[in-house]
């Protein structure tokens, strides 16, 4: 690599500026504060596990996301942390070991080998929160209101949920007893939405015709709440009675208590059909073309660590999140210039203003200019033997002097 490439970054990797990572750091704490007044606990999974353990029960898609190393004490594989969910699993299951309901929350950084997505980052900063112990849909509906209070909390509005349910999928999938390979490919066209292919795949491999024109129709079944009217009796042959109870269920309940957010059913929605068990769900904003927060229901993950326990949550890249809200950008605290004097009353008042939670900037000249070039909005400056805050483009601070000396300025 030569010299005047060594500041290039891998594709998709981003590195985080000031402001924007100072309003990322505001949101995080913003967040967790937010996460916490519902009852959920902080964990924090660590950067790499085993392979094995990282993996345990997942599906392809997350393998080939993971950046796989070499422990240098071990000699096993070590595997990057791609996402949190599976490492919050294994730590409910064995090293918290907690009876009855759990809640917890979490904020870290993960790496993906790959971009998920076209436009996806690569080192997301993972914000989330899971429920574990019980499979009542109140869990699903709590689940869902903590990410859409969160959206509102940090400024966001105009927001579309958009609501599906695996299980009928898999409902009408198991019925027909297709072999592995034929699921595969069946699901593949399925998240695809590639309906020509579907259709001819469909006349060749299944010879149920209602089984096929249900399929068929499944990607049509989208749009508002309506789109649930007259299903019962349309999918009355098939084991789906469960499941769309539960979407209806819940859809009227959402319809109740998030009066403001548009929703949107999508009995298609097969994001991770292989690792979900049941509802899913993705929260949409207006200036995004992806979805800011996903979740759903995955009550098997913890099998793989000898305790399968019903589980739900959901999960977003706080970055994204800071970039949709950049009005907050402008709630900086003020930034107040110090200049560089000898002078023990003046350490005496840095020292209680930082300790108020003012943001003091120590100067190491005397020139009043540097004062902005280290973005301050205010200084101090002396008078009558104190220190006062003063605002830094004040008409008589005396900024257009070379230096501060003998500055006489009241508050302001």
């Amino acid at each position: 690599m030569s010299q005047t490439d060594r500041w290039l970054l891998p594709d998709a990797i981003e590195e985080v500026q000031p402001p924007l990572a100072e309003h990322v750091e505001r949101l995080r704490r913003r967040s967790l504060d937010y996460f916490q007044r519902w009852g959920y606990e902080l964990v924090m999974p660590p950067q790499a596990e085993f392979l094995e353990s990282l993996l345990a029960g997942m599906a392809s898609d997350l393998d080939l996301l993971t950046c796989k190393v070499t422990d240098q004490s071990s000699g096993r594989l070590l595997g990057i942390s791609p996402d949190l969910t599976q490492q919050v699993a294994r730590m409910d299951a064995h090293s918290i070991g907690r009876e009855g309901v759990a809640r917890y929350c979490y904020c870290s950084p993960v790496l993906h080998a790959r971009k998920a997505s076209l436009l996806s980052s690569r080192n997301p900063l993972q914000l989330g929160a899971e429920l574990y112990g019980t499979a009542s849909g109140d869990a699903d509906l709590e689940i869902i209101c903590l990410m859409v209070g969160l959206a509102t909390d940090v400024g966001l509005d105009t927001l579309t949920l958009d609501v599906g349910h695996v299980g009928i999928y898999r409902g009408l999938v198991d019925r027909l007893q297709l072999a592995p390979a034929q699921r595969a490919e069946l699901f593949d066209l399925m998240r695809q939405r590639a309906l020509p292919e579907l259709q001819a795949w469909l006349e060749q491999e299944v010879d149920d015709e209602d089984a096929r024109g249900v399929l068929l129709a499944l990607p049509g079944w989208s749009g508002g709440p309506e789109v649930l009217a007259g299903l019962s009796d349309r999918l009355a042959r098939f084991d789906v009675a469960g499941p769309l109870a539960a979407l209806r269920s819940l859809v009227d309940t959402l319809q109740a208590r998030l009066p403001e957010v548009t929703l949107h059913i999508d009995l298609a929605e097969l994001r991770d059909y292989n690792y979900h068990t049941g509802l899913v769900f993705s929260l949409f904003h207006r200036e995004h073309g992806h979805a800011i927060a996903k979740g759903g229901r995955y009550d098997d993950t913890g099998a793989a660590y000898g305790r399968s326990r019903p589980a739900t949550g959901f999960s977003a890249d706080l970055k994204t999140l800071a970039k949709l809200t950049p009005e907050r950008r402008s709630a900086r605290p003020r930034r107040i210039y110090v200049p560089a004097r000898p002078d023990a009353t003046l350490q005496q008042t840095v020292r209680q203003l930082r300790a108020e939670g003012e943001v003091l900037i120590q100067g190491f000249e005397e020139v009043a200019a540097e004062a902005r070039t280290l973005d301050c909005t205010h200084r101090l400056a002396e008078h009558a033997g104190a220190w006062h805050i003063m605002p830094l483009d004040d008409a008589h601070s005396g900024l257009d002097s070379t230096t501060t000396e003998g500055l006489k300025t009241t508050d302001g």
